[in-house]
């Protein structure tokens, strides 16, 4: 049967899960699923046991969530399982129960993906250190998503300061000693191909999502990416490291000769400085993108698990053990983590339905930051 491109496609269906159950993960997620506004946008699935919906409403406030046997416009439905007393969590401490519970529910959206149930994951915040005590072996959990998902392909943790700042990392989750040996060209290539085909999907400065679907779409406008150094001075040719010579540089090469729009290496202590030039920035470890990310935009930020076949997201910030179970916590981030799910998982469906996506386009309204001027800042201490 021909499908009729005129023809609404289909609400995205989100699955949901509190995070780590120590942390404020089960109280932003009460705020999140209280939010009317939010049943609208997507059929949200609840991955949890109703003990644990009725624990995290009474950490937010006590706040309304509207719970029904089916996900829809008005309530949201909660996949109970009764499972929560297998795993004991102790609030505000790490544990490997808080791992397990979280790696349990991880395991039940991707198999629920994998089916063709969901179209995105939005998690609350975690606690690595749990998750290591539960028996993850991974740097992180984007590589244990990778695994349990058979995903071979390049995978970069995108780290998004909405309507202000995007980043990719050529490493993420390893001791800064590691670091130096992981930059490599062909690591770096991989984190600047991936950013550039990301840029494709996600929101675009503007904070106007119509403006990034005509660019995926036309092929027109190509994103504007910059490529931070890993050495002091942008190694001061080759003083204070090789990494910029031998590797950094030649990938930039590389990757504007295949028609990417990249510039780089900058001084990584001046680049962001220059943010208004670029759609995206690719660093060279964690910390590089983070501070920025956070000084910029630390409630609001959000982590999508970029390359992976499934999308999933969550806010940027841990699990804030020291105000856990208070109603402190801020939803912000939370709520951008979702947004990006439901516009991301609402364009695919368009894209399999025909449609250009512009249903959507109006879910993740930002407030941007006020411009800078653009000059060149060389690196001074």
């Amino acid at each position: 049967m021909a499908i009729n491109p005129t023809q609404q496609p289909r609400r995205p269906r989100i699955a949901v899960t509190f995070g780590d159950a120590a942390g404020i993960g089960p109280e932003l997620i009460a705020k999140l699923l209280s939010n009317p506004e939010n049943l609208e946008k997507a059929d949200i699935l609840l991955l949890g046991d109703r003990s644990e919906l009725t624990s995290a409403i009474a950490d937010a406030g006590g706040v309304h969530v509207p719970v029904s046997d089916v996900a829809g416009p008005q309530s949201v439905q909660v996949l109970d399982d009764q499972t929560a007393a297998r795993y004991p969590v102790e609030r505000g401490a790490v544990s490997k129960a808080g791992g397990e519970r979280c790696l349990y529910q991880f395991r039940r959206g991707l198999e629920m993906a994998r089916k063709g149930e969901v179209d995105a994951i939005v998690f609350g915040p975690l606690n690595k250190s749990s998750l290591k005590l539960a028996g993850m072996t991974e740097e992180d959990e984007l590589r244990w998503f990778a695994k349990q998902l058979d995903f071979t392909g390049t995978t970069s943790e995108i780290n998004i300061a909405p309507g202000m700042l995007w980043t990719a990392r050529v490493t993420s989750h390893i001791g800064i000693e590691k670091v130096a040996a992981q930059i490599t060209k062909e690591n770096t290539i991989k984190a600047i191909e991936l950013l550039n085909r990301l840029r494709y999907v996600y929101p675009s400065d503007t904070g106007l999502l119509t403006n990034i679907f005509l660019r995926w779409e036309s092929g027109i406008e190509h994103p504007r990416l910059g490529v931070c150094a890993l050495n002091p001075h942008n190694g001061e040719n080759g003083s204070f490291g090789r990494q910029e010579i031998d590797a950094i540089a030649p990938a930039v090469a590389t990757a504007r000769a295949n028609g990417i729009d990249v510039e780089g290496p900058f001084p990584c202590d001046t680049i962001f400085l220059k943010r208004n030039r670029y759609d995206g920035i690719v660093t060279m470890y964690h910390d590089q993108g983070q501070i920025a990310l956070k000084l910029l935009s630390f409630e609001g930020g959000v982590t999508v698990q970029g390359g992976l076949p499934v999308v999933i997201s969550t806010p940027a910030h841990g699990t804030a053990f020291d105000i856990a179970g208070q109603n402190l916590a801020s939803v912000t981030s939370t709520q951008s983590a979702f947004d990006i799910a439901v516009t991301m998982a609402g364009r695919r469906i368009s894209k399999q339905h025909g449609t250009d996506g512009s249903v959507y386009a109006s879910s993740l309204q930002t407030k941007l930051l006020p411009k800078v001027t653009a000059v060149e800042v060389h690196s001074c201490c």
